[in-house]
């Protein structure tokens, strides 16, 4: 494209001047009406080329204009998903900042709709019962929005490590918060009853309990977990978190347990993946059952310690 610079004027001007000051640059009144590119409007584009990291100037070029594009997609504008060359945008770096708050890594939000951006969109979708295609719909996005009071105000760099937090603070998680542990295979219940052992021996009024229907929770729960070393099945409509990032396996675990309060009055149902091939064929020994245990027992305590 030719440039745009001071002394232009009409529909692209126009344009130009109403994306700036959609990103909150000045421009003086009479320069809109009269869709004049002129001194204001040219300081507002050497600011926002400057914010940008741009080269010094105060024309709009080609390279001026994809960004200035790009800065004024707002999530929920358009449909994104993995395509070459990628899609850019605000939109998706304000997708892959929530969704790393909310414990699903996108790495860096650079804006840029890669392979890391569409695994988390697909784990996100997952841990939400929807079809896990990576394409974020307006599903999707109202998935986000319903957890405004998650995500708003907080840092959006990711992934976020949790660390142990502790013995006391696990033992006052446990004492205050009653949660229910099933499971479906062998492997999984040798695992949920370790839990158990370990929550038992960390407070002797722990309120994590074994069960063995998910579909009859006890009352009272603030939500059940379910553990399976099985993919999950075609069609079904659970909650779904894999266990292979243990640094934000509590942040995903709160996200999806309050997604799903806050459209169910049912008792959240929370689906956990163990890695898959495990079997008593030798790759897996009592020491792995015990640290999954570990790990996972930590995990619902940083998620559940309000």
């Amino acid at each position: 494209m030719d440039p745009i610079r001071e002394g232009a004027s009409g529909a692209a001007v126009e344009d130009i001047q109403e994306r700036l000051a959609s990103l909150g640059y000045d421009i003086d009144a009479s320069e809109r009406e009269s869709k004049a590119f002129g001194p204001s409007t040219a300081s507002a584009v050497a600011k926002f080329r400057l914010d940008h990291g741009m080269q010094l100037g105060a024309e709009i070029d080609a390279a001026t204009w994809s960004e200035l594009v790009d800065a004024c997609y707002e999530l929920g504008d358009r449909t994104l998903y993995l395509r070459l060359p990628n899609l850019h945008g605000n939109d998706v770096r304000e997708l892959q900042q929530r969704l790393n708050i909310l414990g699903f890594s996108c790495g860096d939000a650079d804006g840029c709709f890669g392979v890391h951006t569409e695994a988390a969109v697909k784990q996100f979708q997952e841990s939400q019962g929807m079809l896990a295609d990576g394409m974020a719909f307006p599903d999707t996005f109202d998935a986000i929005d319903r957890l405004h009071h998650v995500w708003a105000g907080k840092p959006a760099a990711g992934p976020h490590p949790m660390g142990g937090m502790g013995f006391a603070r696990a033992a006052s998680v446990l004492d205050n918060v009653q949660i229910s542990i099933a499971a479906e295979d062998p492997i999984s219940r040798n695992v949920a009853g370790r839990i158990w052992n370990l929550a038992s021996a960390t407070s002797d009024k722990s309120g994590l309990d074994l069960i063995d229907n998910v579909d009859s929770p006890r009352e009272g729960d603030t939500a059940v977990i379910l553990l399976s070393t099985q993919p999950l099945p075609d069609g079904s409509k659970l909650a779904n978190l894999t266990a292979d990032d243990v640094d934000t396996l509590p942040a995903r675990l709160r996200t999806t347990c309050e997604s799903r309060r806050a459209t169910s009055s049912r008792v959240p149902v929370i689906r956990v993946e163990l890695p898959h091939g495990l079997g008593y064929d030798g790759t897996f020994t009592m020491g792995d059952a015990q640290t999954f245990a570990v790990m996972l027992l930590d995990a619902i305590c940083s998620a559940f310690d309000f």
